[in-house]
């Protein structure tokens, strides 16, 4: 499915009020938690990212405790 900046401000609408039931156009999707729903925020991110020719950034961290 080829997301689109409006049904990533119905996501980021529907986090912020608490709701988990989101609609799109005709159609309906309830998520069963709240991180389902932030991780269908990151899909849309990168895939908007890459229709706009933008590389996705990634983090990684790596933390020592023992002088490495």
């Amino acid at each position: 499915m080829a997301w689109t900046q409006a049904d990533r401000e119905a996501l980021e609408r529907a986090l912020a009020r608490g709701e988990r039931r989101v609609t799109f156009g005709d159609k309906t999707v309830e998520y069963r938690s709240v991180e389902e729903l932030r991780a269908a925020l990151r899909e849309i991110d990168a895939q908007l990212a890459r229709d706009q020719g933008r590389t996705p950034v990634r983090q990684i961290r790596v933390t020592t405790d023992k002088g490495f």
